[in-house]
């Protein structure tokens, strides 16, 4: 094994520069493109193709994770940074040039295939360069990333769509990642395992397959009748076959031991449940706001940026708080905040002011702060030295998906009772969407329509009032004990 020597290492302050721009590109992506996501349904239409931009990115991250992982062992970490970070901004300039829902969910699906490399190679390259003893004073300034960009995203999106392009919110990303791959490439000695490791292709497949099943068969309900039992039938022979190919296999995505752990089955459930949570509110506020309240990107932005304070602000709370309670009692505060946040969304209605909705987004934020870092600490702390990698990326992996699936089962709420709700008309969150659309209806037709898909964005509270709630059953599972201090 050749590996880099962390005390050799010069300029290792620019290198930690270059990491910290590469997360805040990746950071930003989900919350900036929510928030402009009206704007963009407005001029492509295909309202009930809305979740697929955001779930078939998350899919194709998350999938491609374990890839990334293999490949920079064998590779090296900066040639796989540098082809990642590529494909990211090369899909991310496709998205700004796509003409309809169908090219952007395409370039989409390209964009996140890169997506998969920025974050756990970034975490890596840190590793590689700084000592343990060190890498928890690191860990602030990783930490200050999340928060910066978690409040840059939604503003910088609902003004970027005001008074520009909405291709123009892909396009930012380009000279951030070219600047952080220079930078790299000047100051990051190479370094990569040699031992003999396998990519595990099939077991990747089979993932994708599976999951884009079950998406599918979630998100085209309305239009597939039938076919979706076909689906449902494919993601579950999928399934099927991706554990029984997990079992024998030598290299397995993630492995089997880690599932052993009542702690580590729970951080996964955990974050799965956050990560569901957190798209539905990402994806379908800025509709609320923008579609019942008739409001502008910008108060939308402001609104989601709200839950992006609370996160951060809640994360660094829970940390102490832990140490004076315990892992199950800090879980179960942040599953009841996020319960009482996701249930003030239900209270919402087509006069609620932006301080109603920014404030619900504070208190879900708030939640998923404190819920996220529980999980994440409980999980590290009881995983075994040698599996404690492959543990995080695990959780990584689960928030992903959660976020994927979460996007497909609220979306597929929202169309249906559209369908049900609506039926005589034809994307109608895109005519309320598009100023020139909404101004061309009858006083009658404007209240019908928006008192229609206020219900129906009810029920997509509504069902993210019942994720919150499995977050708390799930916090149950975590010990009643309190971390030690060194770790916390």
């Amino acid at each position: 094994m050749t590996e880099t020597s962390t005390t050799q290492v010069a300029h290792r302050h620019w290198i930690l520069i270059a990491a910290m721009l590469a997360m805040f590109m990746a950071a930003i992506e989900v919350t900036i493109v929510a928030t402009a996501m009206p704007t963009i349904v407005a001029e492509l239409g295909g309202f009930s193709q809305f979740g697929w931009v955001f779930s078939i990115y998350l899919l194709t991250q998350a999938v491609s994770v374990p890839i990334y992982g293999r490949l920079a062992d064998l590779w090296g970490r900066k040639r796989v940074f540098f082809i990642g970070t590529t494909l990211f901004l090369v899909g991310s300039v496709l998205c700004g040039f796509a003409t309809s829902m169908a090219w952007l969910i395409l370039f989409r699906a390209f964009q996140g295939l890169g997506a998969g490399a920025i974050m756990p190679l970034t975490a890596t390259i840190i590793a590689d360069v700084y000592e343990p003893e060190e890498r928890a004073g690191i860990q602030g300034w990783l930490s200050s990333v999340w928060g910066i960009s978690a409040i840059v995203g939604p503003l910088s999106g609902a003004w970027i769509v005001q008074h520009f392009n909405w291709a123009l919110i892909f396009w930012v990303n380009v000279p951030i990642g070219i600047i952080s791959m220079l930078m790299l490439a000047r100051w990051f000695p190479e370094s990569r395992n040699e031992q003999g490791q396998k990519l595990n292709l099939a077991g990747s497949g089979l993932l994708m397959l599976t999951v884009t099943a079950l998406l599918a068969a979630l998100l085209q309900a309305e239009s597939l009748g039938y076919w979706i039992i076909g689906l449902l039938a494919l993601a579950l022979m999928a399934g099927a076959a991706l554990l029984r190919h997990e079992k024998k296999s030598a290299e397995p995505l993630f492995p089997l031991a880690i599932w052993q752990s009542r702690t580590i089955v729970a951080g996964n459930a955990g974050n799965l449940v956050i990560g569901a949570a957190m798209m539905g509110i990402s994806a379908f506020l800025p509709t609320w706001i923008q579609g019942v309240n008739g409001g502008t990107p910008l108060q939308a932005g402001s609104a989601l940026a709200m839950m992006s304070i609370g996160w951060p602000l809640a994360s660094t709370l829970s940390g102490r708080l832990m140490l004076r309670t315990s892992y199950r009692f800090t879980a179960q505060l942040g599953s009841l905040l996020l319960i009482a946040g996701t249930a003030l969304l239900l209270t919402l209605n087509s006069n609620s002011g932006i301080l109603h909705a920014g404030f619900s987004a504070f208190v879900i934020g708030t939640g998923m702060g404190m819920t996220s870092t529980t999980f994440l600490i409980a999980v590290q702390n009881s995983a075994e030295f040698h599996i404690g990698g492959i543990c995080t990326a695990s959780i990584m992996f689960s928030r992903m998906l959660g976020s994927a699936l979460g996007t497909a089962v609220m979306g597929a709420v929202l169309n249906y009772n559209l369908m049900v709700r609506l039926p005589e008309h034809s994307d109608p969150v895109q005519q309320l969407m598009s100023h020139t659309q909404r101004e061309a209806l009858n006083s009658g037709s404007l209240g019908q329509m928006v008192t229609e898909i206020a219900a129906s964005l009810h029920w997509v509270f509504a069902v993210s009032v019942g994720i919150a709630v499995c977050s708390l059953l799930i916090a149950r599972m975590i010990p009643a004990q309190k971390p030690a201090r060194r770790e916390a």
